[in-house]
């Protein structure tokens, strides 16, 4: 049986300590047992983190916009797969779990799948500053919406291609990520699955403050 393309999205700016390891790890879950194509979204890094997933076998995007949510919609514009799973680059993710989520996706006949980065996190891989963060942004989404999201952030996704046209998600910014799970659950087969999650290689990006505020802001912009 034929199996359908994969599209793997994976954002970054400068993250020449990461990116080989993310991209190698994608195509070790996989080997030859599907067709499977890995794009870059870059913006703007001034280190070799192009050069570097080029040399690995991806796709590299320049994206001189700035914004994570612009970054992945320029990706999803760009797939070709039937399907689509997304990761961050910078090794918290576990790659190594793509299959199975696609396996779940299919067999369930699921639209789209998030993850909780919170089932199974390593020692140190979030702060608490972070954790309690998170769990103001979830519960919120949880009463403001009332979808069943244990980690409204989490950035790893699986879901088919096709689903893109039925969402509205008007977010280019980190409030995208929350933006989409909320339209999914809404409107779409969606569920929630624990995976690992592991202390990042490479500088933290996030501004805690700042962009927990906005995402906070968003959602009550978004609801009234």
């Amino acid at each position: 049986m034929d199996r359908g393309k994969l599209s793997v999205v994976i954002p970054t700016m400068n993250e020449e300590k990461s990116i080989g390891l993310v991209i190698d790890e994608v195509r070790g879950a996989f080997g030859e047992s599907r067709p499977l194509e890995i794009l870059v979204i870059d913006t703007a890094s001034k280190d070799k983190t192009r050069e570097i997933a080029s040399e690995h076998g991806a796709l590299v995007v320049d994206e001189p916009r700035k914004g994570y949510g612009r970054a992945y919609k320029t990706g999803f514009e760009k797939a070709s797969g039937e399907y689509i799973a997304t990761l961050d680059a910078d090794m918290t993710y576990p790659a190594s779990e793509i299959p199975s989520l696609l396996e779940k996706l299919e067999k369930e006949n699921l639209d789209f799948i998030t993850t909780n980065r919170f089932a199974n996190m390593a020692k140190g891989a979030m702060s608490a500053k972070h954790r309690f963060g998170n769990w103001v942004l979830s519960a919120t989404a949880r009463i403001l919406f009332r979808v069943r999201i244990k980690d409204s952030q989490s950035g790893m996704w699986v879901f088919r291609r096709s689903c893109l046209g039925k969402l509205t998600v008007e977010s280019d910014k980190m409030s995208f990520s929350e933006e989409l799970k909320i339209e999914a659950f809404k409107k779409l087969r969606a569920a929630e699955v624990p995976i690992s999650y592991r202390v990042r290689v490479g500088e933290v990006k996030l501004q805690s403050w700042s962009d927990g505020f906005r995402n906070l802001k968003y959602l009550f912009k978004k609801r009234f």
